[in-house]
């Protein structure tokens, strides 16, 4: 069965669920961010979520259309950690069970809030497609009810309602810049801005070392890496998914890739200039508007902060690393 997009129609029921549930999260003007990079910026804080992440958005509002059989049977899913904790979280608040896989490198931190939130987690593969794969048997071994992190059109709603928000509190953006791992983020952000302002230009963000879904976007078809590699989990897909790559090509206006090096910059600057501390994943969007900094000029901007969930090892070393790149002089 070929799957659909969410409508407008259908974010917008998904936020007289998500709000029962959840807060609107903060949209933040930073007088630093915008004053270096010559435009306006404004952050939305989907790292101070619940779980620390945007993904619970989407997490409560498939939970809470699954049938009280579904439930009872039990929801399984594969995750690197925000998607997994968003399940947990909703299936805690639904009274369903879950299992998560994740690959053996998880983060600790994401590990252990899954666990605390009552899920099952079952740590497998090198990454999250190999662990993708094992849920998929169990799926289907034990008729669980499969959650793709993806291509799932009540997910890409549920998160869509945090654009609705910036939509109420700043009526005329310019651009608004996403990280993109499989794509829910990206995908909800668009179909909320293009069907109120077509002109808002939206832009996703992949790294340069797991660049899949960049790929699919410029090639045109759906493409899997046979390897790559990223500090930020939140961006390490080696798989690009069908629904979410229709999406982008219809609705977004470019992707662009970004280094690590550039995110460890990013995750400084977000704590030094806007006082929030961003994952891998999460500062990707400022490191790409460094990059777009030309383009910006004089523009409304809004930067999604996607999740905060960074362990205390990872922050030190990104830290180094920036520090490290700012004593080198310029060429």
């Amino acid at each position: 069965m070929r799957l659909e997009p969410p409508t407008f129609q259908e974010i917008l029921r998904a936020r007289q669920v998500v709000r029962r549930y959840l807060p609107p999260t903060p949209l933040l003007y930073s007088p630093v961010l915008s004053e270096r990079l010559d435009c306006e910026v404004y952050v939305k804080c989907e790292s101070l979520q619940p779980i620390g992440a945007f993904k619970v958005r989407g997490g409560v509002y498939l939970l809470s259309k699954l049938s009280p059989e579904e439930r009872a049977r039990g929801v399984v899913t594969a995750s690197t950690g925000n998607h997994g904790q968003s399940i947990a979280y909703a299936a805690r608040l639904f009274g369903a069970r879950a299992i998560i896989y994740a690959p053996e490198q998880t983060n600790p931190i994401k590990l252990a809030a899954m666990r605390r939130l009552g899920a099952e987690v079952v740590l497998t593969g090198r990454d999250f497609d190999e662990a993708r794969q094992a849920c998929e048997e169990r799926a289907a071994a034990e008729g669980l009810r499969y959650i793709h992190s993806a291509n799932e059109p009540d997910l890409i709603a549920g998160v869509g309602t945090y654009a609705l928000e910036i939509l109420d509190e700043l009526p005329d953006p310019d651009v608004v810049i996403v990280p993109v791992g499989a794509g829910s983020g990206v995908c909800g952000t668009a179909i909320v801005m293009k069907t109120v302002n077509p002109a808002i230009r939206v832009v996703g963000v992949q790294t340069e070392g797991m660049p899949v879904v960049y790929e699919s976007w410029r090639q045109g078809r759906l493409l899997a890496l046979e390897g790559g590699s990223t500090f930020a989990e939140g961006l390490a897909t080696r798989v690009a998914f069908e629904l979410p790559l229709r999406i982008i090509r219809d609705l977004v206006d470019e992707l662009i890739l970004v280094s690590d090096r550039e995110l460890c910059q990013a995750i400084v600057e977000f704590l030094e200039a806007v006082h929030l501390v961003a994952e891998g994943a999460g500062a990707a969007s400022l490191a790409a508007a460094h990059r777009l900094q030309p383009q910006l000029a004089g523009k409304r901007v809004v930067l999604i902060l996607s999740g905060g969930n960074i362990t205390r090892e990872i922050l030190q070393w990104a830290m180094a690393v920036a520090e490290q790149h700012a004593a080198q002089p310029s060429a």
